[in-house]
């Protein structure tokens, strides 16, 4: 009798463990927010990755990230005391938009989106998007593995051409080695241009590491925005990741004006691991949002350049 007591509790906690991970699988901060969160404080990089059977995944993606939901984001911007969102549309959806546009009609007049197209996408279709709160548009460079400047160059060149007569920006998630390849385009664009998670720097490169001058004069010229996001993709020394400490500091001292923060949230693993396909799930990173938001004052030790990175800028570039 004990044996089968025993077995049948070990079986309903297993449920009731697998129900709990079905249900929180995005990660929530463990860590409270240590410093005073300005007023209209914005997260200006997520994602939502709806209901598969609402918003199915592109067929030509290279990872299947696990859901995150506008509630999940919402519990999220609540504990980080964060007002306002900008919300990206992941490569796994393709030019499908559809999903971060749920997300932002969770969040209402709070959210902006920035949107994936191709050259198939319709001027009415943009027009649309604008009045649904989209403001920029995103080239991932980076998860497809485009390393070319052939490529990369007119592919961004187009992306501006599209942008500059409705005023909306263009995001980039590459390599320094990509922004060396296209500053002298991005120094003569029209329209401003973003550069996701610190322009895809490696910390233990150091400083002096090719391309990262480049994004520095970028910021410092006022031709380029960066988002100081997603920390962990350039560094190995978690939680805190003391090693982005110069080149965070490198940025905002270069430009305060030019720099926006992000969470990254909810961290999708997009890196090509041996022997995972493309539809296998890849479990979304446990990133503490807290402690990495904690880190921003260490970053930025000035209150009024913290609104400016949290507030101001957010504002200007996404029009809140």
């Amino acid at each position: 009798m004990l044996n089968r007591r025993s077995v049948l509790l070990a079986s309903l906690a297993a449920g009731v463990a697998m129900t709990n991970r079905a249900h929180a699988r995005a990660a929530q901060p463990a860590t409270p927010v240590n410093f005073d969160v300005p007023e209209h404080a914005c997260d200006c990089h997520t994602h939502i990755h709806g209901d598969v059977e609402k918003f199915p995944f592109f067929a030509g993606r290279v990872y299947t990230p696990e859901p995150a939901s506008p509630e999940e984001m919402a519990a999220l911007h609540k504990a980080l005391h964060m007002e306002r969102v900008v919300i990206v549309t992941p490569s796994v959806y393709g030019t499908d938009n559809s999903s971060t546009l749920f997300g932002m009609k969770a969040r209402g007049a709070n959210a902006r989106g920035v949107a994936v197209i191709d050259d198939k996408t319709p001027e009415s279709a943009l027009d649309t998007m604008h009045q649904d709160g989209f403001r920029g548009v995103r080239l991932n460079l980076a998860t497809g593995g485009v390393n070319d400047p052939n490529v990369g160059r007119p592919r961004f060149t187009a992306a501006v051409e599209r942008m500059k007569a409705r005023g909306w920006h263009v995001q980039l998630y590459t390599t320094l080695a990509m922004i060396t390849a296209i500053k002298d385009l991005v120094e003569t664009a029209p329209v401003p241009v973003v550069f996701d998670h610190f322009g895809g720097l490696e910390a233990e490169r150091g400083l002096e590491q090719p391309g990262f001058s480049d994004l520095v004069a970028l910021v410092k010229s006022g031709k380029a925005y960066v988002k100081i996001s997603g920390a962990y993709r350039s560094s190995k020394l978690a939680p805190d990741y003391q090693d982005m400490v110069p080149y965070a500091q490198a940025l905002i001292a270069a430009n305060p004006d030019r720099i926006v923060w992000g969470t990254d949230w909810p961290h999708p693993d997009s890196s090509r691991v041996e022997g995972r396909k493309a539809t296998d799930i890849a479990p979304l990173y446990q990133i503490d949002d807290g402690r990495l938001l904690n880190q921003l004052p260490v970053w930025a030790p000035d209150a009024d350049v913290r609104k400016r990175i949290l507030v101001d800028n957010p504002a200007r570039l996404y029009g809140f």
